[in-house]
């Protein structure tokens, strides 16, 4: 179908004046919304069906134009008002049944688009992001950034050009952008991580040989490290639990995702009962429980309601759903061992690394598909030495030193979009882009 319709358009287009008048409007464009920064811009184009667009820019003033081929203007879509990198958004009809909407920009930026399934039947949403605002996505493969097409390329619907070559990637029939509901992508917000206190109240975790019950250290621990996050701009933290109470596993899990974090850390003290066992190790989620856990959501289909971003599972059929688990489990998994590797190199600079490089687990509070997570074995609390060191607080803010710092530059090197250290992060590279310049 999608062949068909490309070649009626190109056939029309070839045809010039004449063909245009034989073209007949096959969808409607019923919804127009924007959302823009400074730096970026969002428009959402919402279609009762499959077209092709065509997207071109224009200068003096700098415009980004984008037709769609055989499509007329339902009467209630109306054009939203112009707002940060766009001054306003015009639309028309041409010639031939095209749909035309003018983006009036205060300066020149790259463009991507992408082709988006709604919830409607047959309905189709073409998303076209401008500059540096960043969709956030979950569970699918971002959009390919696109060399701007010359006047009259046609792109056929479903798919999107990618740089060089002039060629078209299909995209999946459900490919969907999304943005999360708490990061806005102009609002600078905090990075948001949530600190886990391991075990509490009736759970008193691994026991020292001296009496000293983890639960007793990891809530100082995770005290501090929260009090360091508080202190640290562009940086917000939340404790699964701040006193002695006893939480379940899952609790905290979903504390984490309540609190929409951008990351969650468990604190521990190991124990073995090789008492000359000492040092610390970092523990992320294994493929394996991460497939289990896939299991489990698509089996409790309530649990499965929204990731992170607003991707919903619980109306997609079993196949998609689980596709989409995977990829956001592969994803979270590769972003908890970089995130883990930085604090490993920084708990080796106050303490033995029982092991340097992150260990992989099961562990079901490392669980959750939607956030980076790990577990920060602190040090052997069954090891006599470590026992001794993990009960004096000034040992105690130095692991939650090491912590935060490996998190904080995490996220400098990995900033969220829409966070302050997004902001910062572009701004450092445009001021070096603009040296270099020079």
């Amino acid at each position: 179908m999608i062949k068909k319709v490309f070649r009626l358009g190109l056939f029309a287009a070839l045809l010039g004046g004449a063909g245009a008048a034989l073209a007949v409007p096959t969808t409607e464009l019923t919804g127009i919304e924007l959302s823009a920064t400074r730096e970026g811009a969002q428009l959402t184009l919402d279609l009762t069906g499959v077209t092709s667009q065509k997207i071109f820019r224009l200068s003096n003033p700098d415009r980004t134009v984008v037709d769609l081929a055989r499509t007329r203007l339902a009467k209630g879509a109306h054009a939203p008002p112009g707002e940060g990198l766009v001054e306003d958004v015009r639309t028309g009809v041409q010639p031939g049944g095209v749909v035309r909407v003018v983006l009036r920009v205060n300066s020149s930026v790259a463009v991507r688009t992408a082709w988006v399934t709604t919830g409607a039947e047959g309905g189709r949403r073409l998303i076209v992001t401008l500059g540096e605002m960043q969709a956030q996505t979950a569970a699918v493969v971002p959009p390919q950034a696109i060399a701007t097409p010359q006047a009259g390329a046609a792109v056929p619907a479903a798919a999107v050009p990618v740089t060089g070559g002039g060629r078209a990637a299909a995209q999946p029939a459900n490919f969907r952008i999304v943005r999360a509901a708490h990061a806005p992508s102009d609002s600078g917000r905090d990075v948001i991580v949530a600190v886990d206190a391991g075990h509490g109240g009736q759970d008193p975790g691994a026991i020292g040989h001296a009496g000293t019950q983890e639960k007793n250290i990891t809530l100082p621990i995770a005290r501090a490290l929260a009090e360091r996050i508080n202190g640290q701009p562009g940086m917000r933290a939340v404790l699964t639990r701040s006193t002695d109470v006893f939480l379940v596993l899952r609790d905290r899990t979903n504390r984490a995702r309540a609190a929409k974090a951008d990351m969650f850390i468990s604190v521990h003290a190991d124990s073995i009962a090789d008492r000359a066992v000492s040092g610390a190790s970092v523990y992320v989620l294994s493929e394996k429980g991460a497939t289990n856990e896939a299991a489990r959501w698509l089996a409790e289909r309530e649990n499965a309601a929204d990731l992170i971003g607003g991707v919903k599972l619980d109306d997609k059929d079993k196949s998609l759903a689980s596709v989409l688990l995977d990829l956001s489990n592969t994803a979270n998994i590769s972003a908890s061992i970089t995130a883990a590797e930085g604090v490993i190199t920084s708990l080796d600079s106050v303490g033995q690394v029982r092991k340097p490089q992150v260990q992989q687990a099961g562990f079901l509070v490392l669980k959750s598909p939607d956030i980076p997570s790990m577990l920060v074995e602190t040090a052997y609390i069954s090891n006599p030495v470590d026992e001794v060191r993990l009960k004096n607080p000034r040992e105690q803010e130095k692991i939650a030193e090491a912590i935060f710092e490996g998190v904080k530059n995490y996220f400098a090197q990995n900033p969220p979009a829409g966070t302050r250290f997004a902001q910062e992060r572009h701004g450092a590279v445009a001021l070096a882009t603009s040296a270099a310049a020079r």
